[in-house]
């Protein structure tokens, strides 16, 4: 599985990179003609919201004033959750709902290096005290109908634009769970709850390690939260969060 995911992001870079030789570079949001491949059109870079402080200082919920460095949303103060640190490079909207989906579900895996470069100034912070990075797995079911794991491409893609390792399997989906879509987030938590585990065999390279955990959107937060309960308990030091976007709970 985790060669397909590789093979699978080697050769939409090859295609991309092919295409790009015999057509003009395009949006990556809406395929308007731009001067240089990876990039946003003027119009779709003005509809991306990217995140940055002022935000909760664990989960990075947006804040609309500026509150303090060390400020928790309400949710955080709440609930502590089972990771340090959430960032994302941007607010899920229009422009951004493209590109997870493109990547997500349109085979537009030539996408991620882009991506990975924009996680990388995202999570900075993250990354500076990162050991490795592992993303968020797909259950072999879906992995075989989709192809590749969007979550796999986005962090080798990371890895590989900072040079922090990547684990690609440090985490298996054991459990094939039903669409978080229309879920409260009580039953988000439930619907994950024992979905993952951490193989045995990558013990050693998670152990007292702080672990940057790459998911393409963070909505309640279910799904890396099982995922950082899972690490921590196979042995892991610490685990932060970087995805490409998170759902506002204003929005």
């Amino acid at each position: 599985m985790i060669g397909l995911q590789r093979t699978k992001a080697v050769g939409g870079a090859l295609a991309g990179a092919a295409l790009g030789r015999l057509l003009p570079p395009q949006c990556m949001a809406c395929a308007a003609a731009v001067n240089e491949t990876g990039r946003l059109c003027a119009d779709c870079w003005a509809g991306i919201d990217f995140l940055a402080p002022p935000h909760c200082a664990t989960c990075g919920l947006p804040f609309d004033h500026d509150l303090g460095a060390d400020v928790l949303c309400g949710a955080c103060l709440a609930v502590t959750p089972t990771f340090e640190r959430a960032r994302a490079v941007m607010r899920y909207g229009e422009v951004a709902g493209k590109l997870v989906i493109g990547l997500k579900h349109g085979d537009r895996t030539h996408l991620a290096p882009a991506l990975g470069r924009w996680l990388a100034r995202a999570g900075a912070s993250l990354l500076a005290d990162a050991d490795c990075i592992v993303p968020v797995p797909l259950h072999r079911r879906r992995l075989l109908a989709r192809r590749y794991n969007q979550s796999a491409l986005l962090a080798l893609a990371l890895g590989r634009a900072t040079g922090v390792a990547v684990i690609p399997d440090g985490l298996r989906r054991r459990r094939a769970t039903p669409s978080q879509a229309g879920l409260s987030r009580l039953q988000r938590f439930g619907n994950v709850r024992g979905a993952f585990m951490a193989p045995p065999r990558r013990a050693a390279a998670l152990a007292v390690r702080r672990v940057v955990l790459v998911d393409d959107v963070m909505t309640t937060g279910a799904t890396v939260s099982e995922c950082a309960r899972v690490l921590l308990k196979a042995g892991a030091g610490a685990v932060d969060v970087l995805t490409l976007a998170r759902v506002v709970r204003s929005d």
